[in-house]
């Protein structure tokens, strides 16, 4: 939230915008001597979820892990907060409050929930502390804390996942697939666990393939094709188009 600021002599002064909490801009990324990413402009307000959507290969994954300081650009800038941060480390990024999800949920799978739990202490929470906001926003978790997270259930490893990812209190929350392999009522239960998120101030960028699972809680969408944005809009301007226009019926 902003003030406005009252000069005496002039009156009402605007207050500076707010920046973006994320921004790519004309980002170029490769994999050896296979260019992935094409110039990708992407921005994230705060308080926005920005579905990145588009059919594997496109440059999704790719654009998520420039955006987490995983992956080193080729050109371009990435910024945080309106600070240009080109060359961050993960560890850095996770500092400033950008926090990624990878694919594939990455829990520790020879660990217990609560194991996997503790290892978020680093944040500065103690373990009491990461376990309760764990086990309040997903009850399942308090039952499975001594299981080892590798026999539970996808929908319940990725809740372990996003319970460690939130005990780093980030103010931007990077999600790749959130949806792959799970059950349509699992993906639902976590969209919406994202859209609190959103209402408690996190902003999130999610890389998502199954458009339709994300666009509701969508404010902004972007489709990509092969390491270009091809098209910025609404939920409502993207989901007319998706598969005619882009991901080819």
């Amino acid at each position: 939230m902003t003030s406005v600021v009252t000069d005496r002599a002039t009156g009402p002064v605007e207050p500076e915008p707010i920046p973006p909490v994320l921004e790519l801009v004309g980002v170029r990324a490769a994999y050896g001597p296979i260019q992935v990413l094409h110039g990708v402009d992407l921005t994230v307000h705060p308080g926005q979820v920005v579905a990145l959507l588009g059919p594997n290969g496109g440059g999704k994954t790719t654009t998520v892990k420039v955006a987490a300081g995983l992956l080193p650009m080729a050109g371009g800038e990435l910024r945080y907060a309106g600070q240009k941060v080109n060359g961050i480390s993960a560890e850095t990024a996770a500092g400033m409050g950008v926090c990624l999800i990878p694919e594939g949920r990455g829990v520790f799978a020879n660990l217990t929930v609560r194991e996997n739990l503790w290892l978020a202490t680093g944040t500065g929470a103690s373990r009491e502390q990461i376990e309760e906001r764990a086990y309040f926003r997903f009850p399942i978790l308090q039952d499975r804390r001594n299981q080892l997270a590798g026999s539970m259930s996808g929908g319940e490893q990725q809740m372990l996942a996003l319970s460690r990812a939130l005990a780093t209190d980030p103010a931007v929350l990077l999600l790749d697939e959130l949806s792959m392999g799970l059950a349509p009522m699992i993906v639902s239960q976590m969209y919406d666990t994202v859209a609190q998120l959103v209402e408690e101030g996190i902003s999130v960028l999610v890389a998502e393939q199954f458009a339709r699972t994300v666009l509701p809680i969508a404010d902004l969408a972007a489709v990509m094709l092969h390491g270009r944005i091809a098209a910025v809009g609404t939920p409502a301007e993207i989901d007319a188009d998706l598969s005619t226009t882009y991901l080819g019926g």
